[in-house]
């Protein structure tokens, strides 16, 4: 079978979706992979290290005219128009966008998005959301040391004692959790917020204090388990309770890192104008989740603006500032994936795997799977 592995042309995006390692296990089950060349340029995997495992490096036609192509995003219209009826197409295609899945399922396209993947130990080794946001975690720490203008640790110099950076992170998931390992190895002071109570313990053997915001009824707790790995919208109530406690530390914080996404609604507001506000003059919050609305007001995405005296950055693709590890372990995620439908006959559909069943979007120019 051919696959293909085409240049992202979305701004900002450095990743590819195969390397050299992932190329030659593909090969070597017999496959031919094409490469568009420049693919992987960006990530420090020249065209040369491609064709030394055996790929061949083409045009972009060559790629996206594969039987399957593997990619990052989801292609663009001119992208889709390149790839043939009846074309299989694996990568981080955004399920919760209808109108691009229905665009592909128009083309005839059989799609797969890995982010629909169930949150179960089986699908561990092809969980693209974990192992990118894993990466974004750590490069928010390192953004926050850049834009912070003191240093992150505390220092004992011959000219006095500089005190260490006190750092707030809202929501602990993968991203979150990294986050605090990070900058715990900075030399940073860490309080976290999650609220999912079984994170508490995973927070403070981190190095963190865990910011408790107690429940009051059923429903609340009930939430706060969330589903499938993520957070549940909170009711109002906690939500107001939560605010407040935020709001003290963030007063008291000199870094600020928001996590929380919850998939196929708007991030929710974590960080109000009013908290910002009060924050010390040079203080920095980085808002991971920029692309869906963002955790605070305040947020612009893909842009690092000032207000009320605080740094707020709004990178939306952190993970692409990062591109050799994240092509690195996002290869590795498809090549788990392939594991399950590709062999050295072809690809497979087999829907009794509820892997492949969540995964797959559109198929034979109908929507299998549709989000609103």
């Amino acid at each position: 079978m051919q696959i293909g592995v085409p240049l992202e042309t979305q701004a900002g995006e450095t990743r590819v979706a195969a390397t050299p390692e992932t190329v030659k296990k593909l090969i070597g089950q017999g496959h031919q992979v094409v490469i568009q060349s420049g693919a992987g340029v960006s990530a420090s995997l020249p065209d040369a290290a491609f064709e030394a495992v055996g790929a061949k490096i083409g045009t972009a036609a060559d790629a996206y005219g594969s039987e399957l192509v593997l990619k990052v995003v989801a292609p663009s219209e001119s992208e889709l128009a390149q790839m043939k009826p009846g074309t299989v197409l694996i990568g981080m295609l955004n399920p919760f966008n209808n109108e691009n899945i229905a665009r592909m399922a128009e083309r005839g396209i059989t799609a797969f998005a890995l982010e629909a993947a169930p949150r179960t130990s089986r699908a561990q080794s092809l969980d693209v959301l974990s192992s990118q946001a894993n990466i974004a975690g750590y490069k928010a720490v390192l953004l926050a040391a850049h834009h912070y203008p003191r240093f992150m640790p505390m220092l004992m110099t011959a000219a006095g004692t500089v005190k260490a950076a006190r750092v707030l992170i809202l929501g602990a998931g993968v991203a979150g959790l990294q986050a605090i390992a990070t900058a715990k190895r900075l030399g940073a002071v860490i309080e976290a917020s999650d609220v999912r109570p079984a994170v508490k313990e995973q927070i403070e053997s981190l190095g963190a204090k865990f910011v408790d915001v107690p429940y009051e009824t059923d429903e609340e707790r009930e939430c706060a388990e969330g589903v499938g790995g993520y957070a549940r919208p909170m009711p109002a109530s906690w939500m107001e309770r939560q605010a407040k406690a935020v709001h003290e530390r963030a007063k008291q914080s000199d870094i600020v890192i928001t996590t929380a996404l919850i998939p196929g609604r708007k991030a929710p507001t974590l960080l109000h104008e009013a908290t910002v506000a009060e924050m010390k003059p040079g203080s920095v919050v980085i808002d991971l989740a920029a692309s869906q609305g963002g955790n605070c007001p305040l947020t612009e995405a893909d842009q690092v603006v000032v207000k009320h005296g605080v740094t707020i950055v709004g990178l939306s693709n952190l993970a692409a500032l990062v591109p050799a590890d994240a092509s690195a372990l996002y290869a590795r995620n498809l090549l788990d994936f392939l594991k399950l439908t590709l062999n050295a006959e072809g690809f497979t559909v087999n829907l009794e795997d509820d892997i492949v069943a969540a995964c797959l979007m559109c198929r034979d120019g109908q929507i299998v799977r549709k989000n609103g």
